[in-house]
């Protein structure tokens, strides 16, 4: 019935061994993943035929409780809650087999525990079978998320599906899975890969419950120079902890921590600076039991991990032991840092990425936590500033953030960092691109280089010269190069290279007038040219042809241009306006001896107007002194 608040649990048979299970399941219907569940019609026994459809999910990552047939062609489907925990039940992982061709059929998760996702919002279940081995999203049309008064008021995820071979198996899960088996793989890899410049070492952390690696990346090419130094001198070495996969369903989460690793790892320019200047401290998988078994958010105790940070003990969870143990060490030691402690998780309900940080009493403190978030915005475009959160809530107190808050030095910033399991919205802030593994690939690429962008911003690294950038280019932009309009490409011949320096200006065989067209011998600002304008400090009162003044008294020498040397003297040292002597002793008259006069042909006027400088009548005033001047 609508509106009741029931036990999800209460009117299923998922605790109690089914009677209606076949020899096939191998008594699987009770606790557990199903494990070769065949689902026959009601009255039918003997040999499962084809279209019996086998359910199995007793694998790694896998998750699906019960299987029931409740129609023709309708399924309802039962997750598994986390071990000891019976709270969360949202990750589902498991496989379909022995299908008729065409078959089709309609799955209904009828137990969900979290009514508030992205299922309503564009997110929908993967699909990959033997054929098709590459994981595909459903279609939106195929999928619906509703309320259901069938399953007593419970949300429902349906969705149907054609069955297209009958050889396939075909296997459905929440997001890309990515196993513990996985990442051991992943990790021999580019250990084996790494050639004599060591770029990271590894190490086995801790053991967990069930005896699986917790493992330890330490990515840096620190010179031996730099680790000599301590913090008193104040030239300690900065490190950078980074932690995934503490709720075990959040996989997109290692394909966001597997791109930041393969960024840093490899041989990008940023990630050379990275290496050479800081050190990472990577735990790619913080619980790998509750991986392994395909839990939602706990571990094999049934705790959630991260809201045990500062109840961690080394019976119950050895992993938040061990990791809490090294960012002690680290932050107690006098030749490291700690600048960042980075959660990485995947968010079911929003999209988009973004953080969520803490705040302070502390207002300086509280502003250098800010710079982080709003320049990994400006870097990835799929950021989400709404999303992005900072609170100092109770109910948190045991995440990893709040722990780093409290619990060590005022210099670190702890963050978690979301992602979302369904996509982001594009720039007309409707559409949604989903992700694939690619897109959380590309946040952590975005992730490091947020990290430089950081440090130099509060300028520890040094900020390249424009010249410096320009030279590392490779061959010119791409809205420089010429497009050709037939679908026809032709070859583009390079541009010849050119100076970037200003061209010289040369003053010499100029013959320019600068009488002034008023009375008094001299230039006004409104019977003559361009007005005098003050010089800048230091500058040459000859830079410019605006600033010339010439003596109206003055016959240029035959032997030399009114610009030489010998001009420019007479002028320095005459008076200002060179028909008048000044009064009294402060300017001396320079008589110069000239030889007989030469004709001078007509001297064309170049008139230079300063438009900054006329008004409404100014520029009456100076068309009248222009006529003054041609009728002299």
């Amino acid at each position: 019935m609508l509106g009741i608040a029931c036990d999800p649990l209460e009117h299923t048979s998922m605790y109690e061994r089914g009677s209606e299970d076949s020899e096939d399941s191998d008594g699987e219907g009770g606790l557990g993943n199903v494990s070769r569940v065949i689902i026959r019609p009601p009255g039918q026994s003997g040999k499962a035929k084809r279209g019996h459809l086998c359910f199995d999910a007793a694998f790694e990552t896998g998750n699906l409780g019960k299987a029931e047939l409740v129609g023709e062609f309708e399924y309802d489907l039962f997750l598994r809650p986390d071990t000891c925990n019976p709270r969360f039940r949202f990750w589902f992982n498991f496989t379909v087999d022995n299908v008729k061709q065409d078959q089709r059929v309609l799955f209904n998760i009828v137990n969900l525990s979290k009514s508030r996702n992205l299922f309503a919002s564009g997110l929908t279940p993967l699909v990959k079978s033997s054929s098709r081995p590459k994981w595909q999203r459903m279609s939106k049309r195929q999928v619906f998320f509703y309320r259901s008064a069938m399953h007593q008021g419970h949300y429902v995820l349906s969705f149907a599906f054609i069955f297209e071979k009958e050889e396939d198996v075909y296997q459905f899960a929440l997001a890309w899975p990515y196993s513990y088996s996985r990442l051991q793989s992943y990790l021999n890899v580019i250990d084996a890969r790494q050639g004599t410049d060591k770029r990271f070492t590894r190490c086995v952390l801790i053991k967990s419950l069930q005896n699986r690696n917790v493992d330890l990346l330490t990515i840096d090419q620190v010179t031996h120079k730099q680790r000599s130094t301590n913090r008193l001198d104040r030239s300690f070495i900065r490190v950078i902890v980074i932690v995934c996969r503490t709720h075990s369903s959040e996989a997109p989460a290692s394909h966001v921590c597997q791109g930041l690793i393969e960024f840093l790892v490899g041989n990008h320019p940023i990630a050379a600076v990275l290496r050479e200047n800081f050190v990472f401290k990577i735990v790619p998988m913080a619980n790998p039991d509750g991986v392994f078994l395909g839990n939602n958010r706990c571990n094999l105790m049934g705790q959630d991990m991260n809201r045990n940070w500062h109840l961690a003990s080394e019976f119950t969870q050895p992993e938040l032991h061990a990791i809490r143990g090294m960012l002690k060490e680290l932050d107690n030691s006098d030749t490291y840092q700690i600048d960042f402690v980075i959660d990485l998780h995947a968010n079911s309900s929003m999209h988009g990425c973004f953080v969520y940080g803490n705040t302070y009493e502390d207002v300086y403190r509280y502003e250098r936590h800010l710079v982080f978030p709003r320049l990994f915005a400006s870097n990835a475009p799929d950021y989400v500033a709404e999303h992005t959160m900072f609170n100092a809530d109770d109910r948190k107190a045991g995440s990893l953030r709040r722990f780093s808050c409290e619990r060590l030095s005022d210099t670190v910033n702890a963050y978690t960092l979301e992602v979302s399991m369904a996509g982001h919205f594009l720039r007309d802030g409707k559409t949604v691109a989903l992700y694939n593994e690619d897109g959380y690939y590309r946040v952590g690429r975005n992730l490091a280089r947020t990290l430089l962008q950081y440090y130099r911003f509060i300028n520890i690294l040094p900020v390249p010269l424009v010249p410096e950038v320009r030279g590392k280019r490779r061959g010119r932009l791409r809205n420089q190069h010429s497009r050709s309009r037939s679908k026809t490409r032709y070859e583009v011949k390079p541009r010849p290279k050119t100076p970037r320096c200003h061209a010289p200006i040369s003053y010499n065989n100029l013959s320019i007038c600068y009488d002034s067209g008023g009375g008094g011998g001299g230039s006004s600002d409104e019977g003559g040219f361009s007005p005098v304008r003050p010089l800048a400090p230091g500058s040459s009162s000859f830079s410019g042809c605006r600033n010339y003044r010439r003596a109206a008294t003055a016959t240029c020498p035959a032997a030399h241009d009114q610009y030489s040397s010998f001009s420019l003297g007479a002028l320095k040292t005459g008076s200002d306006h060179g028909g008048a002597v000044g009064q009294g002793k402060r300017s001396a008259r320079v008589t110069i001896e000239v030889p007989l006069p030469v004709n001078v042909p007509p001297k064309p006027y170049l008139s230079i107007i300063d438009l900054n400088q006329l008004t409404r009548g100014s520029l009456k005033l100076k068309s009248n002194s222009f006529d003054a001047a041609d009728r002299r």
